[in-house]
């Protein structure tokens, strides 16, 4: 099989959330972590591919938060908890950057727009993004990969993708097998 590429610290891992890490709920959102429940194999693999990285980042859109659905603390809460039971299992993610904007609405971080992702480079100013990965489950995630010239992953899910991502798998832990 083909390598996506040769990985080391020097590269960074960008995942989308919802979708990739946790289970989608299609229609609706992610308000507390009793319903975030966690993609196969994400726990079990996250400490092998993690480790291949310099730096794990998660991007996230969430509007349910300008829609008043949750609050950042609340959003917060449920990152505390998902980076908790990461690094339980050996796993560390770096920094969450969330959109929490409505689509259309200023101030336009939300994936395609590169926002956050200028927002990890502020953070992290190391990142190369020629030396980065995009996972993630939309076309959104796949064209905020391909504006930054990030090498792209989709995962499969009941989302109807169009855009082509350079390789399509069915779980994050799969990459592992591409780098």
């Amino acid at each position: 099989m083909p390598k996506l590429a040769q990985v080391d610290a020097s590269w960074t891992l960008f995942l989308d959330r919802d979708g990739v890490i946790n289970e989608r709920v299609m229609g609706g959102y992610v308000l507390h972590f009793n319903e975030f429940h966690f993609k196969q194999g994400v726990l079990d693999g996250a400490k092998e591919l993690f480790g291949k990285f310099g730096r794990v980042i998660v991007v996230t859109n969430q509007q349910c938060v300008a829609k008043g659905l949750l609050t950042e603390s609340d959003l917060s809460e449920i990152h505390r908890q998902m980076t908790e039971e990461l690094w339980l299992h050996g796993a560390k993610v770096d920094q969450i950057f969330a959109a929490l904007e409505c689509k259309g609405e200023a101030p336009f971080m939300r994936k395609p727009n590169p926002g956050m992702a200028r927002l990890a480079k502020e953070v992290f100013p190391e990142i190369d993004f020629s030396k980065s990965i995009m996972v993630g489950d939309t076309d959104s995630d796949i064209l905020f990969g391909q504006a930054l010239g990030m090498k792209t992953v989709l995962i499969e899910t009941e989302e109807k993708t169009n855009v082509q991502a350079d390789i399509q798998i069915k779980e994050l832990s799969q990459l592992s097998e591409y780098i």
